[in-house]
């Protein structure tokens, strides 16, 4: 029997490629996401949740492009040093496509100096601090939440009703507090000029001395409080400002403060007329929250927070943007995130190219006590996109 060898050679060259091209289709495309979760548990927990919710089900449904996702996750640790190191991991040695991730302003912005100087693209999924798309916006970054600005916004329209002048500031002391003080101090002044801030308490991120901060505000009599205090720092507040009788005739504004995360743990103690942004996620009756509640509840035997909808919003973004790429070229992914639509639980929203921010709202109420908790009321929906800076004026923000 006569082998035919160049015959032979051929069949086996094209097995060969057929396996590997076989190989290569079916290799999932790795996404690296990073996060405090020991440090912010309240918010993460939820938030991983809903990112893994997301993940199950785009796999389920085929994958993007024929490839499943695959997310290599990071504890960043709570500090940009930390996040940095964890971030060059992620890119050099599991070789990811992009990031995705990041809760406190601070590490959001040292994780996306990195991005810029790596050229990789980072969807920045809490990271409220304006600058991450303004002042310090690049390239390579892009942020789904609505940032301090837009949720001070909201909040504004319902202070400057009240025509209150003498205001008092507190707020944790670190990026986003600093970010969120100064918008509302800007965006006050426009609508009210002749508001005046009497009082400014700045206490350290989790180590409010709340007794302290409480009496100063008591001493200096305001009309109206605003404050951007959340977590253990807000509870603690709470606490000691119900003691002293701080919120008796007084007003006050409270940035996050209706997110279940950080009203849940207030119970009885929740002081009832606040106005707040926040999350009253068993009154929505939207078709695409009813959808993910339904989904969310089956998966979790739990019920949402707002990180549970920053995580599967983030997801979605990456995969929508990867879908409508076509590869996972970093150039071919801006150009797609740049106009990028995305349906969400609250929603659909838009990346705005001129900026890298989404269009993504917040829901706007007040705080009231029923059946011993903490519940919103009389809220509505505000859509990201009524609140922010036009085009013109995102450009002069910009640096870059």
């Amino acid at each position: 029997m006569r082998v035919n060898y160049t015959a032979l050679a051929l069949a086996l060259a094209v097995a060969s490629l057929t396996a590997a091209t076989g190989s290569a289709a079916a290799q999932s495309i790795r996404i690296g996401e990073l996060n405090s979760y020991k440090v912010f548990p309240a918010f993460l927990e939820p938030y991983k949740k809903g990112w893994e919710l997301a993940l199950e089900e785009i796999n389920k449904a085929g994958g993007v492009n024929g490839r499943t996702l695959e997310v290599v996750s990071r504890d960043d640790g709570g500090t940009p040093g930390n996040a940095v190191r964890v971030a060059e991991e992620l890119i050099s040695r599991e070789k990811v496509t992009l990031l995705m991730g990041t809760f406190a302003s601070h590490v959001g912005l040292a994780v996306a100096n990195l991005a810029n100087e790596r050229k990789v693209v980072f969807v920045a999924a809490e990271p409220l601090t304006d600058k991450i798309v303004w002042q310090d916006g690049n390239r390579y970054t892009f942020r789904l939440r609505p940032s301090t600005y837009m949720q001070v916004a909201m909040l504004v329209p319902e202070a400057a009703k009240l025509r209150k002048k003498r205001w008092a500031v507190v707020y944790p002391n670190y990026e986003y507090g600093q970010s969120a003080s100064a918008s509302f101090k800007q965006l006050m002044s426009k609508a009210q000029p002749d508001v005046e801030i009497i009082a400014e308490q700045a206490p350290p991120l989790g180590k409010i001395d709340a007794g302290a901060v409480a009496q100063a505000l008591l001493d200096a009599k305001p009309d109206a409080i605003f404050s951007s205090l959340f977590g253990v720092d807000l509870q603690k507040f709470v606490r000691e400002g119900n003691i002293r009788g701080l919120f008796k005739g007084c007003v006050v504004f409270n940035l996050l403060g209706g997110e279940p995360e950080y009203l849940d743990p207030l119970k009885d103690e929740t002081p009832e007329g606040w106005w707040v942004t926040g999350y009253p996620w068993n009154q929505i009756k939207t078709a695409a929250h009813k959808k993910f509640l339904a989904a969310y509840e089956k998966r979790w035997k739990d019920y949402p927070r707002v990180g549970s909808v920053v995580g599967y919003s983030t997801m979605y973004t990456v995969a929508n943007a990867l879908k409508k790429a076509g590869s996972t070229d970093t150039q071919a992914l801006i150009a797609a995130l740049e106009g990028l639509e995305v349906d969400t639980p609250f929603g659909q929203i838009i990346y705005r190219a001129v900026d890298h921010q989404s269009t993504m709202g917040a829901y706007v109420g007040q705080l009231a006590l029923k059946n011993g908790r903490g519940v919103m009321v009389n809220w509505h929906f505000a859509n990201g996109a009524d609140f922010l800076p036009s085009p013109a004026e995102a450009k002069m923000l910009r640096k870059q």
